[in-house]
């Protein structure tokens, strides 16, 4: 059923908002593909982040002006078929790619990322590329790793004390510190309050010496 102009009109609108936001885009074409193929197919773009859709190539073109995948569809013929993303472009490739093996109805034309055109060699390429969330989680546990062995090792020392303090305990080690510590207290005040002033002692001492010194040196009467 052939659809209205006015149809038409809506159909680009609505693609070419999509396409605005829409970062890397994978063209296709296919021959004799069954319903439940592309139903398949559009699950699997779906699950990769993607959308999808078959498109006449006049409008594919109009409704791609003025975005990042417009080159990708100009001048293209055939029966086009475009599945894109704002998402991953890795992970739309990968998902293509796969489903591709075992159906070879459907073949790659082109793609486009960032406004870069990709042959269908390139579009190979980036399907072995890691994606975005394996790169995100190689960098995080780089970043962690560090920071998780010095937790290991700061946790490890902690638990090593306790040991030794838990250890020492039930072999009564510490039981003794407290008496030891007042006896010393003790010896050290009995032995402060023994000893004489030594500024007490010296007038005495001075006072005796000079008395006799005097008894020796007084004249005798003859």
């Amino acid at each position: 059923m052939a659809l209205s102009r006015s149809q038409k009109s809506d159909k680009v609108k609505k693609l070419a908002a999509e396409l605005e936001v829409s970062t890397s885009a994978i063209i296709g074409t296919f021959t004799g593909l069954t319903a439940a193929k592309d139903f398949d197919l559009r699950k699997t773009v779906r699950a990769a982040g993607g959308h999808y859709h078959v498109v006449k190539n006049k409008l594919a073109a109009k409704s791609a002006e003025g975005t990042k995948v417009e080159e990708a569809l100009k001048g293209l013929k055939g029966v086009t078929s475009v599945a894109y993303t704002s998402g991953d472009p890795v992970a739309l490739a990968k998902a293509l790619s796969t489903w591709v093996k075992d159906n070879s109805e459907f073949t790659f034309k082109l793609g486009i990322v960032d406004g870069k055109l990709l042959t269908v060699q390139e579009l190979g390429e980036l399907a072995t590329m890691p994606g975005k969330e394996e790169i995100f989680a190689k960098l995080l546990f780089l970043i962690n790793a560090p920071a998780q062995r010095l937790a290991t090792v700061i946790n490890a020392t902690g638990r090593d004390l306790a040991v030794v303090i838990n250890q020492g305990v039930e072999k009564g080690k510490f039981t003794g510190a407290a008496p030891v510590a007042s006896i010393a207290a003790a010896h050290a005040e009995e032995s402060s309050a023994g000893e004489q002033p030594s500024g007490a002692a010296q007038p005495e001492n001075a006072t005796a010496s000079q008395a006799g010194e005097a008894a020796t040196t007084a004249p005798v009467e003859g």
